[in-house]
């Protein structure tokens, strides 16, 4: 079974790592160069050629791989070419096919802000591109995954069939540091991919007025670093703050558990049944993140103990080897 993962993502990285493990010719490729310096197998590097000759590489790209892969693991609803019309002609060569959407290709703002007063959904995306891209993956996939609920509802009825597999982590990888329960000072780290859509400006503001109140603790906003260098950080806090308007948690979440650190992040009220109920996440808000995040620096004892909660977590659900079988099952009902 050969398997080829496009077009970019570090969660796409991990998980074709995970699946070769397991016995599967898995090969993830970015088109662009990524500014977070990812390390996939293939890099294309079409964003520093000309157009003319980006477009002949990915035409040589993607003929070349029809007949060497069985099957094409689209991320985030790229595939070859903008217009899709590479679907066809994969469908017409028997090939198959799986769509894997990871969050604000498939966000439907009006979907969104039933059950989310705080999300935001990035103006690029506006529900008509989302509707059509839908429409046209939809007619020749039959299979979509997502990573959590919060994703689910928004392609539940375009798919035949909606699997939802949470981030895979090469666990092993990471090797964790519990927060100290005798640091004066505790490391707090956000890392944002957008400020806007995670919440970053009420963070900000409740940094800021923390320190003016004399509270002891440093604080860290990881910006335009690479992915080692973001692994470096999280792997030193004591706290990590993923985002305050989405509604679910994300890869950096995984990531900041596996090295055993407390995580605050907003789930959905009606999303939080639906985590296992040793999910160790500190749930905060827009409205409450000052309180929650004083309530957690001031409590060395309780960083430790969702620091160790979050290890053994990701070590049950999130785990690459437990998390690729799943996929593989996925591959094998095509």
């Amino acid at each position: 079974m050969r398997v080829l993962h496009i077009s970019y993502g570090s969660p796409m990285i991990e998980l074709s790592k995970a699946l070769r493990v397991k016995g599967i010719q898995s090969t993830s490729c970015h088109f662009d160069e990524h500014p977070f310096k990812f390390k996939p197998d293939i890099n294309l590097k079409l964003n520093v050629l000309p157009k003319q000759e980006r477009h002949k590489k990915l035409e040589q790209f993607f003929q070349g791989s029809i007949p060497k892969y069985d099957i094409f693991h689209f991320h985030f609803g790229e595939t070859f070419y903008p217009d899709k019309r590479d679907l066809e002609i994969l469908q017409q060569a028997g090939k198959k096919m799986v769509v894997h959407h990871h969050g604000s290709d498939i966000r439907l703002q009006s979907v969104a802000k039933k059950n989310n007063p705080y999300v935001n959904i990035k103006p690029e995306w506006t529900e008509g591109k989302i509707n059509n891209n839908l429409t046209t993956l939809s007619k020749y996939i039959d299979h979509a995954i997502v990573q959590d609920y919060e994703l689910e509802e928004y392609i539940l009825n375009a798919y035949k069939h909606v699997h939802v597999i949470p981030h895979a982590i090469d666990v092993a990888q990471y090797a964790p540091r519990y927060p100290q329960m005798n640091s004066a000072s505790p490391l707090v780290v956000h890392a944002p991919s957008s400020r806007n859509m995670k919440g970053t400006e009420f963070i900000l503001k409740a940094v800021d007025e923390l320190k003016q109140s004399g509270l002891s603790f440093q604080f860290k906003l990881i910006e335009g670093l690479s992915n080692v260098e973001v692994k470096h950080l999280l792997a030193k806090s004591d706290i990590v703050i993923d985002q305050l308007r989405i509604g679910s948690s994300g890869f950096v979440t995984s990531e900041a558990m596996a090295y055993g650190k407390p995580v605050i992040c907003y789930i959905r009220d009606d999303l939080v049944k639906k985590y296992p109920p040793e999910f160790p996440i500190v749930n905060a808000n827009p409205t409450n993140i000052k309180s929650v995040l004083q309530n957690l620096i001031t409590n060395p004892l309780k960083r430790n103990e969702l620091g160790k909660k979050g290890r053994r977590y990701t070590k049950i659900y999130h785990d690459a080897l437990v998390v690729a079988k799943k996929y593989i099952e996925i591959y094998n009902s095509l």
